[in-house]
């Protein structure tokens, strides 16, 4: 990432949350913003993306046209140079203000030499400036600076004050703190000032609607349009939109480095035996192709005709919307004729699952928790496509990562890693959510949740078995931190809820970034049913109790929204990248039970399990 000649290294990963377009990222001098992926291009103005082969079916299941391309990767050199692409940032907000004597400098970095920092130029000891922690967004992703003269002006009272003109060359206007902690911006020329909070609405005037774009015509014929001030860390300034999905048959079993792979992911080599105008040349084109390959002519032409068939689906279709449902398919269905080098490797434990059942007690938790799970499965190679499909801010319309929506295509990362796959017995499960003491806590997050305006990757329903699951696979995350050494931050959940015609009721903890950490093998390995049973064992031991109960059992309602029950950061809160959810409709009463409920007493679930079982 670049900001005025200079570079800051960034995780491939952290582009699709935290340092993605149009958010404001702290660098070690500066807070940048992001630009739009119209400007991630070479010095020929190409994109500087690469293209993600083999990914039609996450594009289908995703409902995304438009092709999916990795961010460039580049490198700094021994000598401080950089080797590769960059992506391009910008400096903002571009207002500064003194430490010392509390002046603002409309980018005063502007005429500077590269690398030396700006200075306040009215106080003795010249110290440096800082950015001003005042930003002003519209819930229809604009972010622009605070128009501070205005903003000072805008009650003047005096006529000298009321014309008082706005000069960028010159530091007059202040930002001032008072005893009680209130902010307050001045006009030191003509002595205006005003109070200014969060939430205050501002008129947007002459600003862009990016800080990286000069202009924005369709803002013009807007001139009642107001920005909401915010502070830089505001996490509503910023929500990042991202889908992932994983890679399945057939596409996770293609055989790389074939001649059909090579000239399906070469569309430069296919458009040169397009344009080839007599058979004598295309000959010469496939003879050249065929020598770059290392491979015969008719090993190119028998790929050309593959390619005309339909490689790599060859026709299958895949109906939008259903991709939780082809993932629990193929997570519970072992693989036929499955090589160790295709990008979905399972190994299923089910059948090693039950048998040791006759070591434990009948009555013991861990039988309890031998009867209610039904397929054990280690997933030791998984690839998954995380792609950014835009921004919003605060919880506003979400703005495409090329901010005017024409772009062909979307940021995209290919994940490699492994993960646990396990799911509950519907027969026992469907009998568990059907009691009646579940109904007025479930009907209350619901409604709190439909009042939210949230909006996740996919559709859910509120409900016993998608709290119960959600909830379980938190604290499954934070045994695993605990007992195999994986930070939170780096692992993942995928649930598997739904009911009706083609019930789903499973977990998937994964790890998948483009980090040493998706190939360690320490999860999948944890799939071991002897280890497995100590680690289920261990989470629902924790679920029951939490070191802020009775307070944290007992809530109705707390986070966001109050969209959480019995659910804090001592008992099933997560780091939010781990999350799919934002970490909410989590609630421990799901798995431990309570007593005393308005519609009578919730059973835990592993105590349900042994009165069905």
């Amino acid at each position: 990432m670049t900001a005025q000649y200079e570079y800051t290294p960034v995780r491939l990963s952290h582009l699709f949350y935290y340092n993605a377009v149009g958010a404001i990222v702290r660098t070690t001098d500066y807070l940048v913003t992001p630009m739009d992926t119209r400007y991630w291009t070479d010095n020929q103005k190409n994109i500087a993306a690469s293209l993600i082969p083999y990914v039609e079916q996450v594009q289908s299941a995703l409902c995304i046209d438009q092709e999916l391309r990795q961010p460039p990767v580049a490198k700094r050199l021994e000598n401080g140079a950089v080797d590769g692409e960059c992506l391009p940032a910008i400096r903002f907000p571009r207002w500064m203000r003194c430490p010392s004597c509390s002046l603002l400098y409309f980018k005063p970095w502007k005429l500077l030499p590269a690398g030396e920092k700006p200075r306040c130029q009215e106080c003795p000891r010249t110290p440096v400036l800082e950015q001003v922690p005042w930003v002003m967004i519209h819930p229809e992703g604009y972010l622009a600076d605070i128009p501070w003269h205005y903003l000072a002006h805008k009650e003047a009272r005096q006529r000298k004050q009321s014309k008082c003109r706005y000069d960028w060359q010159f530091p007059y206007l202040e930002i001032r703190y008072d005893e009680k902690g209130a902010n307050w911006v001045r006009c030191s020329r003509c002595k205006a000032e005003q109070r200014f909070r969060p939430e205050d609405r501002v008129p947007w005037g002459l600003a862009g609607q990016q800080p990286w774009i000069r202009s924005a015509p369709e803002l013009a014929g807007r001139p009642g349009l107001l920005g909401i001030v915010r502070p830089v860390n505001d996490v509503r300034i910023h929500d990042t939109q991202t889908a992932v999905a994983i890679v399945l048959p057939p596409e996770s079993r293609l055989r790389r480095g074939t001649p059909v792979d090579k000239l399906y992911c070469s569309s430069q080599k296919r458009q040169e035996i397009d344009n080839a105008k007599t058979a004598l040349a295309r000959k010469g084109v496939l003879r050249s192709i065929a020598s770059d390959f290392q491979c015969s002519v008719q090993d190119i032409e028998k790929a050309l005709q593959d390619i005309e068939n339909g490689y790599p689906l060859y026709g299958q279709t895949f109906t939008p919307g259903i991709l939780l449902e082809k993932e629990y398919q193929a997570l519970r269905e072992p693989i036929v004729d499955m090589k160790e080098d295709e990008d979905l490797v399972t190994h299923h434990h089910t059948s090693e699952w039950k048998r040791p059942e006759r070591e434990t007690e009948p009555q013991s938790r861990p039988s309890q928790v031998l009867k209610a799970i039904d397929k054990l499965v280690a997933v030791n190679r998984l690839r998954a496509i995380m792609v950014l499909k835009g921004f919003s801010r605060d919880r506003g319309t979400q703005v495409p990562p090329d901010i005017v929506g024409k772009s062909k295509w979307l940021p995209a990362i290919e994940l490699y890693g492994e993960g646990v796959f396990f799911s509950f017995r519907e027969d026992i499960l469907c009998q568990w959510e059907k009691q009646a003491g579940f109904e007025p806590r479930t009907n209350r997050i619901q409604k709190r949740f439909q009042h939210s305006q949230l909006t996740f990757e996919h559709e859910i329903v509120v409900s016993p078995r998608f709290l119960f699951l959600h909830t379980l696979s938190h604290i499954v995350i934070r045994q695993l931190e605990s007992q195999a050494g994986y930070p939170a931050a780096s692992l993942k959940e995928r649930i598997y809820c739904q009911t009706g015609k083609n019930p789903m009721a499973g977990i998937l903890i994964y790890v998948a970034i483009p980090d040493i950490c998706g190939s360690l093998g320490g999860l999948a390995e944890l799939a071991e049913p002897k280890r497995f049973l100590a680690l289920m064992t261990s989470a629902f031991d924790h679920a029951d109790w939490c070191s802020l109960d009775p307070v944290c059992s007992e809530h109705e309602g707390q986070g966001p929204d109050l969209l959480n029950g019995a659910a804090c950061h001592c008992c099933a809160l997560i780091p939010e990248t781990a999350c799919s959810y934002k970490n909410v409709l989590l609630d421990r009463t799901f798995i431990s039970g309570q007593t005393g409920c308005e519609s009578g007493d919730v059973p835990g679930f592993l105590d349900f399990v042994k009165e069905v079982g």
